[in-house]
């Protein structure tokens, strides 16, 4: 079919899709309000982590490390669902956060809206 509906995937098999650098967007989204706190990456044992303990973990590009949200902020992310995007490359990542979400204090990383005359701030 030219539209793509043959290819479309609806298995009930999580079959998370990786990037070529082993790494997958996910996107942490408050259960308090829906509020897009921040976007991070996983790599298998992050997610992994993440599943087993119910807590945040992602891969950190510019460090090459593993990482638990919050672990030295104590603005720790507790997952209280996961979920996956018709691809399965990309997560939803539900999460009752402790604190601020970013690291500069702020409840979001997106805190600057894009206009003509460059960045002003929104929510604060």
């Amino acid at each position: 079919m030219a539209d793509g509906a043959d290819r479309i995937d609806e298995t009930l098999e999580f079959r998370p899709r990786f990037d070529p650098d082993g790494l997958i967007t996910a996107i942490c989204q408050s259960t308090e309000d829906d509020t897009i706190l921040m976007v991070a990456h996983m790599n298998a044992q992050s997610l992994q982590m993440t599943r087993d303990t119910g807590f945040a973990h992602f891969w950190s590009r510019s460090r090459q490390t593993l990482w638990k949200k919050g672990e030295t902020s104590g603005n720790m992310l507790q997952v209280k669902e996961m979920l996956v995007d018709c691809d399965q490359d990309c997560l939803l990542v539900r999460v009752e956060p402790a604190g601020p979400a970013c690291h500069t204090g702020r409840k979001s990383c997106f805190y600057r809206r894009i206009g003509d005359d460059g960045l002003t701030l929104v929510n604060g």
